[in-house]
């Protein structure tokens, strides 16, 4: 009789705590890891590992697959790339707690934060919750290809607490603060993982609204975090401008002491203040010196904006003249804007202006950073392939490349702007991903559908920064632990992210000379026929949730062994 439900058997075991990989086997039986070395049990299902490495599964701790887990059964794109438990609910951004009253603002706020249209989560919201612990019970009732959990989003609860006052961007009040205490007290007690807050212009509803949590002052944020503190459990994550770098530090302090739990700050490079990271490097690395647990959230690549006729921006989304074609399909806008004299009109009305007004806007000019996108995708691109650059070796005026770089491939074609800071290099981000207090992030998985594919994080860890990168590329003990152990432990899950006997048997079995990334690709299968861009990955031969296969070379087994994760 077979020992063990499954053995993975022969792979080179890299097995999350950083140590040398080895070779050997894992042995699983009811969702757990029970062996791993030589296992001489047989197992009623065997895989056979040989010339693949066996990870722990990936723990993706920043998505925003909040309305998407409502509807769908599949988490994907993140768990195409080896994710086995996503982490939503970022941002300060989400669905619950939600009075009937408040649901269109919520709506809005997340159609323009995260780019998620608003059709599609009017027509895929079931809104059966009201309380935030409601909205775990529905998601506990749902089964998935892999594993959530969910955060308490700040603007939702201030709305709820607040009414029309959080949307005109007043102050809490006592009463109002005790009120969102209690609320975050109860939503951490039922299964929340933690609270989420946004302090950045850059957060607004599709209307144009600063999101509700912008203006909230420090104290009501240490008072929120005090009152989660006070279950013992939960983390707190961030998000922030850094228009005073110097006050956010205090506060990330100030809500980390008074509750007593790690906190985490979205953290990339910022062009216009290319030293701005250090010294937020240098004050998280105090505030862990002083006995804090505050992490960076970093990128593994540049947080790049893809822009085509198909996407949600472009080049010429705000000109006027192409405005009067942007409804058509995109073969048909492709086809008209070959005609040499509408070229001519749409590149007449061109301004360095046009498009500013649209959220993200400012991006969509930046020529300098701006580059061709092809298949395989190139995310550390030379600075000699840029709009720019072939349009200085070539005499044209930049719009004019980009134009005609956008009618490729039939008018589908996309351009890259690493819209996160890219030096021309990827070396600051290197720095950022190695830092003893930072842990690789910031996916956004399940949002900016239309602008944004950057679940595929997880894979360029391991193509690019562990394989195919010319220099100071990572080891691959290294990298695995990052994104397993270490960002399972930033969100308090110590039951998964290493192949260790007694814990959760989440892994994957990857052949990394094989793993290649493809192109991302638009799709229109959200509800209301809505959009979104996919992206293709080869080389995940098996990814395993809970002991049971979930995919075998990237196509779906069928099974939906995830669940909602409590706190």
């Amino acid at each position: 009789m077979p020992e063990f439900d499954l053995v993975v058997r022969g792979g080179t075991i890299v097995d999350g705590d950083g140590g040398l990989p080895v070779t050997g086997d894992v042995a699983i039986s009811g969702g757990v890891i029970r062996e791993v070395g030589a296992v001489s049990g047989r197992g009623s299902q065997e895989i056979a590992a040989d010339g693949a490495i066996v990870t722990p599964g990936w723990v993706d701790m920043h998505t925003h697959y909040d309305a998407q887990a409502t509807w769908s059964e599949r988490l994907a794109p993140s768990s195409w790339h080896g994710v086995t438990t996503v982490v939503m609910g970022n941002c300060g951004v989400g669905f619950a707690p939600a009075k009937e009253s408040d649901q269109t603002r919520l709506v809005e706020l997340m159609e323009g934060v995260e780019d998620i249209p608003g059709v599609v989560m009017t027509e895929g919201l079931t809104w059966d919750w009201s309380s935030f612990p409601d909205f775990l019970d529905v998601l506990s009732r749902r089964s998935y290809d892999i594993d959530l959990a969910a955060q308490v989003p700040h603007a939702p609860l201030r709305v709820h607490a607040m009414g029309e006052r959080a949307a005109a961007y007043a102050q809490a009040t006592d009463d109002d603060i005790a009120v969102m205490g209690q609320l975050v007290r109860e939503a951490v007690a039922a299964g929340a993982v933690g609270f989420s807050t946004s302090r950045s212009l850059n957060h607004r509803s599709v209307n144009g609204e600063i999101t509700p949590s912008y203006e909230a002052s420090g104290r009501e944020l240490i008072e929120i975090a005090r009152a989660m503190g006070q279950t013992g459990k939960g983390v707190l994550q961030l998000v922030t401008d850094y228009p005073d770098v110097d006050s956010d530090l205090r506060l990330m302090r100030d809500m980390a002491s008074a509750s007593g739990r790690p906190l985490s700050v979205t953290l990339t490079h910022k062009t216009s203040e290319p030293e701005r990271y250090l010294r937020i490097l240098a004050g998280i690395t105090a505030a862990n010196q002083d006995g804090l647990v505050i992490r960076g959230q970093v990128p593994v690549r540049g947080i790049g904006l893809l822009l085509g006729l198909q996407c949600s921006l472009n080049p010429f989304a705000g000109n006027p003249v192409y405005r009067q074609l942007a409804d058509l399909p995109v073969p048909e806008q492709a086809r008209r804007m070959a005609d040499p004299q509408l070229k001519a009109e749409i590149l007449a009305a061109q301004t360095s202006d046009s498009g500013k007004e649209l959220i993200g806007g400012q991006l969509i000019q930046l020529w300098h950073t701006m580059f061709p996108f092809a298949d395989p995708p190139d995310y550390e691109p030379h600075a000699d392939t840029s709009v720019l650059a072939v349009a200085e070796r070539t005499g044209r005026a930049p719009q004019d490349v980009a134009y005609d770089m956008l009618l490729g491939e039939g008018g589908y074609a996309m351009l890259y702007l690493p819209g996160s800071g890219y030096p021309g290099t990827l070396d600051v981000v290197r720095e950022l991903l190695t830092h003893p207090h930072t842990v690789p992030s910031l996916s956004d998985g399940g949002a900016h559908v239309g602008t944004i594919c950057d679940a595929s994080f997880p894979t360029t860890m391991l193509q690019h920064w562990v394989r195919d990168r010319d220099h100071d590329r990572l080891d691959l003990a290294y990298a695995v632990s990052r994104q397993a152990r270490d960002t399972a432990h930033a969100v308090g899950m110590f039951d998964r992210g290493r192949l260790v006997p007694g814990l959760k048997a989440d892994l994957n079995v990857i052949d990394l000379d094989a793993l290649r990334l493809h192109i991302p690709r638009m799709v229109y299968d959200l509800p209301g026929g809505g959009k979104r861009l996919m992206q293709r990955v080869e080389g995940y031969r098996h990814t395993i949730v809970s002991g049971v296969e979930t995919y075998r070379d990237a196509e779906a087994t069928g099974a939906l062994p995830g669940r909602l994760v409590r706190s």
